[in-house]
């Protein structure tokens, strides 16, 4: 027989300290059940409530009010947060207010506070389930962590071992008023349709499906665990000061380092990990990659290429109008490529012109003796390929005195010491 909700916490609130709690709750049955549950159990001053309003359904409004009547109720002070949620991106509703919302937690968390989430075995079974179905390694088939870092403070699930009957009962017991979000009934959405389809007939046929398999996920977290130890001293390894990694040295790890050590590196620079066939068309690139190529590899918002043998991540870059040119006295501009041009200092008492590069463009450098085309300043100075086309020429007069804040001639020299400043390119990155 499965302990009671208030058990179950009781264990775990012995183990946890001392932080201040904050509850995230939408007013759905679980997270109703945990803030119930916590707010009989915790001093209100190390107690608070956070509701997100994706407005992505009519009543969100109705839903938020609801959340904060219900914390009123508790004497739980209660922060809604409106977030936009992003559906250009290309990862779908779900996956996009997910997003959203992890977002305005870590924005929204003090420092040394728990986000204590309602997430219960049910949801670790559905999530390992997802995680199979896309082929997934021992990371992913681990589920979801019990505990993890979010910006200032940590993340924390104590319900993963409770099945959601505990919190069903609860919410029973106690005749709570809950939401329903009718999203979680959508057929279309993929964690919907396994609550509402292929579990029910795994329990059917099985009915320890659900321990058995929220037992290998932790037998999957353990051998993670123990990988990561191994993959994260072969990342210090490959990596450097520029946040590339070594190409054929990452090709070259035991594959059961070599995914989870991508996927860490890319969410370290806040781009997305790839699915394992982009991974493996990565890994393709890699192995036949060329002097004269520059083999790249792109899904959702990220890019990855591989120049000089390093990999080289980046958010993906749109395609801008390279006949643009403006005037320019020193003020931020912003660049159609991407990024801002200013000035360190002062303001130009003259008007200059910032445009792209056209091809066949030459530069003597303050100090150099010989005039050299651009090309060969940026082969000598290892700008990569992809960032020259996007880099702001400055003209004054009819000639090229400034590429970006990487060169200057004489003559450019000249005018931004007048000036008092150097031009400064913010890439935007």
């Amino acid at each position: 027989m499965s302990p009671s909700l208030a058990d179950h916490l009781d264990r775990s609130l012995h183990d946890a300290g001392n932080e201040p709690l904050v509850v995230a709750y939408s007013g759905g049955p679980d997270s109703t059940a945990l803030l119930h549950a916590l707010a009989g159990r915790m001093p209100r001053p190390v107690l608070r409530v956070l509701h997100i309003d994706h407005g992505l359904h009519a009543e969100s409004g109705a839903w938020a009010l609801h959340c904060r009547r219900f914390c009123e109720s508790l004497e739980v002070p209660c922060d809604v947060v409106r977030v936009a949620v992003d559906l250009t991106r290309g990862e779908g509703i779900e996956a996009a207010a997910r997003r959203a919302r992890y977002a305005a937690f870590a924005a929204s968390l003090r420092q040394g506070e728990r986000l204590v989430l309602a997430h219960h075995r049910d949801d670790q079974v559905e999530t390992v389930l997802l995680k199979l179905l896309r082929g997934a390694g021992p990371e992913g088939l681990a589920g979801m962590r019990e505990r993890r870092p979010l910006g200032a403070g940590l993340l924390w699930r104590p319900l993963l071992d409770l099945p959601r009957t505990a919190l069903l009962d609860h919410i029973a017991e106690y005749r709570l008023d809950v939401i329903h979000d009718p999203s979680n009934d959508d057929p279309r959405i993929a964690r919907a349709y396994l609550r509402a389809t292929i579990l029910p007939a795994l329990t059917a046929r099985w009915p320890q499906a659900a321990t058995s398999i929220a037992h290998g996920a932790r037998l999957c977290r353990e051998a993670s665990d123990n990988l990561r130890e191994a993959w994260m001293d072969a990342l210090l390894r490959l990596g450097d000061e520029h946040g590339t990694l070594d190409a054929r040295g990452w090709l070259d790890l035991p594959p059961a380092w070599r995914a989870p050590l991508l996927e860490h590196w890319l969410h370290a620079a806040g781009l997305s990990a790839p699915t394992t066939a982009q991974r493996e068309a990565l890994e393709r690139q890699v192995r036949e990659a060329a002097a004269e190529r520059l083999p790249l590899v792109a899904w959702g918002e990220t890019e990855v290429r591989v120049w000089k043998g390093r990999l080289w991540a980046m958010p993906r870059r749109g395609a801008f109008d390279a006949a643009w040119s403006a005037p320019w006295h020193g003020e931020p501009l912003a660049l159609p490529g991407g990024g801002i041009l200013s000035l360190s200092h002062g303001r130009l008492s003259v008007a200059m012109t910032v445009r792209y590069r056209h091809g066949g463009e030459a530069l003597r450098p303050h100090g150099d003796k010989h005039t050299r085309e651009l090309r060969d300043l940026f082969q000598q100075a290892a700008v990569p390929p992809w960032e020259r086309p996007r880099m702001p020429l400055i003209e004054f007069d009819g000639h090229l005195v400034a590429v970006a804040d990487k060169w200057l001639s004489d003559e450019g020299k000249s005018v931004f010491d007048t000036a008092g400043g150097r031009p400064v390119w913010h890439r935007g990155d």
